[in-house]
């Protein structure tokens, strides 16, 4: 059995390695171009524009599983057969890089997003700021589990580096990944929630309230890597997809998902 077309995109939030291991990429037909991406659930909206352009201007075959990113990359650690690796945080790459499970260099960074304030868009309360949520006590903040979610672990880093207490602070009500946080926010189960700029944007179920929400502004990394479980015969086409989203026009489409440039070095 191969794996599905892009078409038929695969959501992984816990049973990853049946789901790959019941189609080997391996069988793929001699001579056709085939990708395998494990790509963080923040990527799903530009995703489904981008892979299927790069699939009809370089005649290839691109598989997509997307999923929480720390368990992504444990995946990937425990031999997952995938290609190419795209968190929603560079950071999962380095740490497979620490471990020697990356290939053609490692870590390349390609475009970055920031942390944003969010409310429900049906909410009718009055606009608020970050530092209006740490004065007061009785806030319900949703915010990404640090010990299951890529964002969660960013969130905090740049929490305490404003304020060591803040778990004190308000009401912290912690969710596996970004969806979970707006999920929380839009039913009322938390008066606001910190998410990427790029799960925001274009989100009809909440709208962003402080672009800034720690006071300073902090740039979250999007990157990808060739893992060790890649295939010699995707490393080519592995190469082609990097410079396919670092290329002036997937650049610019990127900057309506919520994501900010960057330079990637030649």
């Amino acid at each position: 059995m191969r794996f599905p077309h892009f078409g038929r995109t695969m959501a992984v939030v816990g049973g990853l390695v049946a789901a790959v291991a019941a189609g080997d990429p391996s069988q793929a037909m001699e001579g056709s171009k085939h990708l395998s991406i494990a790509a963080g659930l923040t990527l799903k909206p530009a995703f489904e524009e981008i892979v299927p352009m790069f699939e009809r201007e370089y005649g290839a075959t691109v598989n997509v599983l997307y999923g929480p990113s720390q368990e992504l990359r444990r995946q990937i650690e425990n031999g997952v057969p995938i290609d190419v690796f795209l968190p929603s945080a560079a950071e999962e790459i380095r740490k497979l890089q620490k471990k020697g499970l990356t290939l053609n260099g490692g870590l390349r960074v390609y475009a970055q997003t920031s942390l944003v304030l969010v409310t429900s868009a049906t909410s009718q309360a009055t606009a608020v700021s970050f530092h209006d949520v740490l004065s007061e006590r009785g806030t319900r903040v949703a915010l990404g589990d640090p010990k299951s979610s890529a964002l969660g672990e960013i969130t905090a880093t740049s929490l305490v580096k404003r304020d060591p207490g803040y778990k004190h602070r308000f009401n912290v009500i912690y969710a596996k990944h970004s969806d979970d946080v707006v999920n929380l926010v839009e039913t009322g189960k938390a008066d606001v929630g910190i998410v990427y700029r790029a799960d925001a944007i274009n989100n009809g179920r909440v709208w962003i309230v402080d672009e800034t929400p720690t006071g300073t502004y902090q740039a979250v990394e999007f990157g990808q890597a060739v893992v060790w479980t890649c295939r010699e015969s995707s490393r080519a086409v592995a190469e082609e997809f990097f410079d396919f989203i670092s290329s002036p026009r997937i650049q610019k489409l990127l900057l309506k998902y919520g994501f900010d440039p960057v330079s990637v070095a030649e």
